[in-house]
């Protein structure tokens, strides 16, 4: 089960930001010993790796809190981030890490599975936050671009660190984001029932 929350986790960090839980799994299995990645992903936690990765990261939290390059970014974002996803699950379920000690089991058989779940749970939150960041750009005129990338990106951060360190807080943000979700396609809806109600009326009129 830890298995599955700590892959989860980094999987749904990488929706919201392709490259932070991929570094942060790299920091931390190369500085620390909070993880120990298995041996098909110990390339994570080479330095001109997380130094590539790092440049990708400060670009992309440029270009996210730019109004219309976010949305550009997006669509950019929209194979890079499930790619990541699924590295992400596929490294983080099969770590060893201050909580899960024997992830062998979980990766041993169809090791394909684990990254194929990152990169539909990271599309999923992906595609959510695209949904989401127009209609934010929408209501604020642009405004809360970068106020909402900056919080994406703390999340990201700490989601991933929760995965890592104590996974069972991720049960909470995925909790949170089916709220989130269901919110979302709620308000949706009434906006657009709205705009159907406002041109009704003026085709009255």
């Amino acid at each position: 089960m830890l298995e599955v929350l700590t892959g989860s986790g980094l999987a749904a960090s990488a929706g919201l930001n392709a490259y932070i839980p991929l570094l942060v799994m790299g920091l931390l299995a190369r500085y620390t010993d909070a993880i120990a990645l298995p041996g098909g992903w110990q390339w994570l936690g080479n330095g001109w790796v997380m130094a590539i990765l790092a440049v990708l990261l400060v670009v992309e939290l440029v270009a996210d809190k730019v109004p219309v390059v976010d949305h550009v970014n997006d669509v950019v974002q929209t194979v890079v981030r499930p790619t990541a996803g699924g590295l992400a699950f596929g490294a983080g379920a099969g770590s060893e890490t201050v909580t899960v000690t024997d992830p062998g089991e979980f990766v041993s058989t169809h090791q394909w599975v684990p990254v194929l779940v990152g990169v539909l749970i990271a599309l999923g939150v992906h595609l959510l936050k695209s949904a989401a960041r127009p209609v934010i750009n929408a209501a604020t005129a642009g405004v809360g671009a970068p106020v909402a990338s900056t919080a994406e990106d703390a999340t990201s951060v700490i989601v991933s660190l929760a995965a890592i360190l104590l996974p069972v807080l991720v049960l909470v943000f995925l909790v949170g984001l089916v709220f989130f979700v269901a919110w979302f396609l709620r308000r949706r809806a009434d906006r657009r029932r709205d705009r159907r109600a406002a041109r009704q009326g003026h085709l009255r009129s």
